[in-house]
């Protein structure tokens, strides 16, 4: 299974919890449960979907107390049902209650977006088409939301602004052109990027592939105009669909042929997945 990045994460996992405790600490748990209680708790589901952020919930309860016994019954990626447990906590009740709001944030947003990512993925599994990822993410979380996109079978288009070159409309407008604009970023970029270009009218595409860029988005078109793009383009440029892709229209999509289908709302309109902390 594709792993998390263990370095990231623990930054991650350190700004929570301060964010969370603040200078006080959780003072609901030290004014109420005393010193010395020891509980056990589990992580179970509520809902049917794709675990993620198993093991990073796992690493915010030993942030908090290293001396609590955890074991992990579900990993990141795993199919879960209702009533599935995914971890067991044994220890301080303190630590574990402390614990507790910081590991659900991450493991409930995370398997959400991991639960979404599989049903657009079992949508188009009868085509070759792939589902991606956008930078339509939480600031400060990309890494993680895309780890999710990953577990739920899924693909991870560019990660920033720094990995891939993507030219849009704007880029071009203030360039003066497609064909100026793919043009001057082959001349800036190295061997290793590749470099992507947006249409949104089919009238462009002779000009965008005059210049043979390696991916061509066709934004927010119809699916007629997408099987029209993709005979024009004839194998010359990977071919992306992108813009207003609902789950009921996905196959739809898919079907016409193309390579890829970038979706911004696995990412930033996910609900958060039902997961609960029961003593």
């Amino acid at each position: 299974m594709y792993e998390m990045n263990e370095i990231l994460a623990r930054d991650l996992i350190e700004r929570a919890y301060r964010e969370d405790l603040g200078d006080a600490g959780d003072i609901t748990t030290l004014a109420t449960i005393p010193a010395d209680a020891v509980v056990t708790a589990r992580l179970n589901a509520r809902a049917e979907g794709v675990a993620c952020g198993v093991a990073l919930a796992a690493d915010c309860f030993a942030f908090v107390d290293r001396g609590l016994d955890i074991a992990l019954f579900k990993k990141d990626g795993d199919r879960i049902a209702p009533k599935d447990c995914l971890m067991e906590i044994r220890g301080s009740a303190r630590s574990i209650l402390t614990a507790e709001r910081v590991a659900l944030n991450f493991s409930g947003r995370l398997s959400g977006i991991a639960t979404l990512t599989a049903d657009y993925v079992a949508q188009v599994a009868h085509t070759t088409a792939k589902i991606c990822c956008t930078r339509k993410t939480t600031p400060g979380l990309r890494a993680l939301e895309k780890f999710a996109v990953k577990c739920g079978g899924g693909m991870n288009h560019r990660f920033g602004l720094y990995d891939a070159v993507m030219i849009k409309d704007n880029h071009i407008a203030a360039c003066g052109g497609i064909g100026a604009a793919i043009d001057r970023a082959r001349e800036q970029i190295g061997h290793m990027v590749k470099i992507e270009v947006e249409i949104d009218r089919l009238a462009d595409l002779e000009e965008a592939l005059a210049h043979h860029p390696d991916i061509i988005m066709l934004d927010n078109m119809g699916n007629d105009d997408l099987r029209e793009g993709i005979a024009i383009i004839a194998g010359r440029a990977k071919v992306e669909a992108s813009g207003s892709v609902s789950l009921d229209r996905v196959a739809s999509i898919a079907e016409t042929g193309v390579d890829l289908i970038s979706v911004g709302r696995l990412t930033h309109s996910a609900p958060n997945f039902d997961l609960g902390l029961d003593f």
